[in-house]
């Protein structure tokens, strides 16, 4: 299917039952062409033309995807050995059976997510097949390096779809746009017919399909910036990092009323005392066995007085 949609329910149907139900107590009768039936052994519902044919003979939707796909591959070798005709007329029936599963998902009543799940892959594989189709013919003509343009049209074209899913996974809608797949296909359609400027279409094609993925992606990023700004206005206007983390927990105890002491060497001997005998020797012998000698504030004092003595009076000796 082009859109993707063959989980979804006919949600709007039901709504719109429920208000002329409400609207008119008493409904009028329906005409026995839209009433939904069931035949034995299957929940087929009519009303669905070629579908509910299909459905009836057996033909389930997931066969209908891989007849697409296998339809794509051929398409893609009739446009790379340049019979653009034929490869016009297998185009426009691949499109056609693209709409044609989701249909008889309907129709059977088999609709779900893993259905959409396989359409929406086989139509990314679809378009690799028709695009490589394109690169293969220009690739074996007078021109390869032009085969890089059918390349990135289907990479932006691949682009798109993650935006979509992307954006749906998060929340958003990033439905739309001015080149979706169906447009892509019947652009690439009218330049097969139009061979002459085969080219020249297949870049107007790269370019519009280029402005779809940035409108896309503006309308993500229009519908995320209001949570932004409300997320950095309950945060406020600095981001709380490492520094910030240390400046707040040395500000912590001012703000409690109390005042950070000072570490002196009068309360670091304090600590020491508490402290265990064996981390105090082995302390001791660790200053021992490197040759440092702890003196005490005053000592330290003494010895850079002295220190200072002798260099005004080099003739002196204390």
């Amino acid at each position: 299917m082009i859109d993707g949609h063959r989980g979804q329910s006919t949600a709007s149907g039901i709504e719109d039952a429920a208000v002329g139900d409400q609207a008119a107590p008493t409904p009028e009768p329906t005409p026995p062409a839209e009433v939904a039936t069931k035949s034995p052994g299957r929940g087929i519902r009519t009303g669905f033309g070629v579908g509910a044919r299909l459905a009836r003979h057996g033909v389930t939707a997931n066969e209908v995807t891989v007849a697409g796909m296998v339809l794509a591959g051929v398409t893609g070798v009739t446009i790379g050995l340049g019979r653009f005709w034929v490869g016009v007329v297998l185009l426009t029936v691949g499109g056609l059976m693209d709409t044609l599963d989701g249909v008889v998902a309907k129709a059977a009543g088999t609709a779900s997510k893993k259905g959409a799940f396989f359409d929406s892959v086989a139509d990314r594989v679809s378009d690799a097949l028709i695009f490589g189709g394109v690169a293969w013919y220009f690739a074996s003509g007078s021109q390869p390096r032009l085969a890089v343009l059918p390349f990135a049209i289907f990479g932006v074209s691949a682009v798109i779809s993650y935006e979509r899913a992307k954006a749906e996974s998060l929340g958003y809608d990033a439905k739309g746009g001015l080149m979706e797949r169906a447009e892509r296909l019947i652009l690439l359609g009218v330049a097969l017919v139009l061979h002459v400027i085969f080219v020249p279409l297949l870049g107007l094609l790269l370019a519009l399909t280029v402005f779809t993925a940035v409108q896309r992606f503006m309308k993500v990023w229009r519908q995320a910036s209001p949570e932004t700004a409300s997320s950095a206005a309950v945060r406020g206007p600095w981001r709380r990092g490492r520094v910030e983390s240390r400046w707040q927990t040395w500000r912590q105890p001012r703000a409690n009323g109390t005042r950070r002491r000072a570490t002196t060497p009068s309360r670091v001997r304090a600590r020491r005392r508490t402290e265990p005998l064996g981390v105090r020797l082995r302390r001791v012998l660790a200053s021992e066995r490197s040759g440092i000698r702890r003196v005490g504030p005053r000592a330290e004092r003494r010895r850079l007085v002295v220190g200072s003595a002798r260099r005004r009076h080099p003739g002196t000796d204390s």
